[in-house]
């Protein structure tokens, strides 16, 4: 496959992974311009407000057998960890759909699983050379992920998860209660088991890491236009610009990395993805009066806990209620009263100041795996986005796969399974 060396590409979107994307399209030669409305980093974005984890061991899709029977009585509970606004659920239904069909088989299961393991195999390692690069090393820690449950049970009834883990080359030691109390000793009685993964990492600032990637982009040589991309021009199969508020930007290639906001873009270059935004939450607490020596993963909550530069960070739930409805705050006091239940140094009467609230639009397709590939309409316009939660720890990997395909070079991993084509 030839080459292609010096073109013009627009990166329409500098989260996590067109931040990521314009690095490696950088490093092939080409010039690069990022669009992106927001502050790069900031906390509009997705990028800023995620759990930090990067992990390997994330290859399990969200959809999985039997899900449907756990969300058909809880679905539409506005603390579920998985819910649907009332108010949305027309609009979801179809969605929902196609997210317990993805899952319905085992054999799906390991296909996607497989498909997501390339991608996050060696994240630990990309991420802390990338972070390195940004001159920001010291925002990735390799202190390995910690999942916890409340008992041995509770662990042999995500088997498959479990089975596909190891099948995939993931290993881990497993931990009874007292182990799991030396090895964190900040737990309470809660979690009586705990499952060590060694090989993994987290970003203990997402947004500074963000920030940092965008501005080695232009140091670099990229140009940062503070816009929102609004359109593309295509004519006879090529494109020609991006259209940013009534201007355009002439363009040889574009790379769609817009996350949540990609699928109007995405449908003008010929790919009617079912993209939706599983709004997360997250519930910050600064001077938690103890400090995680891991990364946790608190099972029976479906949440991450992490130290961030600003204390103690847990991040979860997904809602799907649309880009526009408001916030619905309940669902991070929900992850504040979980980690006051896993965690009894926590004071049980938190100050307000003392606690920071987020939500932001995480980009989710029903089959778990992320959009990279080339656009319907034209092979110029390279589709990325889409990876729901593991946005973050994929980033590296995706950012190199999107370059390859821009610049007509063999792609680092198949991106057949990635490919837009599937949802045509």
């Amino acid at each position: 496959m030839s080459s292609k060396t010096d073109l013009h590409v627009v990166v329409i979107g500098a989260g996590i992974i067109g931040a990521a994307t314009a690095v490696e399209l950088l490093r092939d030669g080409h010039r690069v311009t990022l669009v992106e409305p927001g502050e790069p980093g900031g906390e509009q974005a997705a990028s800023n407000g995620n759990g930090g984890w990067l992990s390997p061991a994330s290859l399990v899709p969200v959809s999985t057998p039997g899900l449907w029977k756990l969300l058909s009585g809880t679905m539409l509970h506005p603390l579920a960890p998985l819910t649907v606004r009332p108010s949305y659920a027309a609009s979801a239904l179809p969605w929902v759909a196609r997210f317990m069909f993805a899952g319905a088989t085992e054999r799906q299961v390991e296909q996607a699983a497989r498909a997501l393991c390339p991608l996050l195999a060696d994240c630990p390692e990309r991420h802390a050379a990338l972070a390195e690069e940004a001159g920001v090393g010291s925002l990735v820690r390799h202190t390995g992920l910690l999942y916890l449950f409340p008992s041995r049970a509770d662990f042999a009834a995500e088997s498959l998860a479990w089975r596909l883990r190891r099948e995939l080359g993931v290993q881990w030691i497993e931990l009874d209660a007292d182990a799991l109390r030396q090895r964190e000793p900040a737990l309470g009685e809660r979690y009586r088991f705990g499952v060590f993964v060694e090989h993994g990492a987290h970003c203990i600032d997402p947004g500074a890491y963000v920030a940092a990637l965008v501005a080695h982009a232009q140091a670099l040589g990229a140009k940062l236009v503070r816009a929102r991309a609004n359109g593309l021009v295509i004519e006879r199969g090529r494109l020609r610009a991006v259209g940013v508020g009534a201007a355009r930007i002439a363009c040889d290639r574009a790379v769609i990395a817009a996350g949540a906001r990609s699928k109007a873009l995405a449908r003008e270059a010929g790919d009617d993805v079912p993209l939706e935004s599983a709004r997360g939450y997250h519930v910050e607490i600064a001077d938690p009066g103890f400090e995680l020596r891991h990364t946790v993963m608190l099972s029976d909550g479906r949440m991450v806990g992490t130290m961030t530069t600003q204390g103690l960070r847990v991040a979860g739930q997904a809602e799907l209620a649309g880009l526009r409805a408001a916030p619905n705050w309940k669902r991070a006091e929900t992850l504040r009263d979980h980690a006051l239940k896993a965690f009894p140094a926590l004071p049980r009467n938190l100050p307000m100041d003392r606690v920071r609230m987020w939500m932001g639009h995480r980009p989710v397709l029903p089959d778990s795996l992320p959009c990279i590939g080339p656009a319907g309409f034209t092979a110029d316009v390279v589709d990325c986005f889409g990876h729901g939660n593991i946005g973050l720890a994929a980033a590296a990997l995706s950012g190199r796969l999107a370059a390859d395909l821009v610049s007509g070079k063999a792609p680092v991993i198949d991106p057949t399974p990635y490919a837009p084509s599937r949802f045509r």
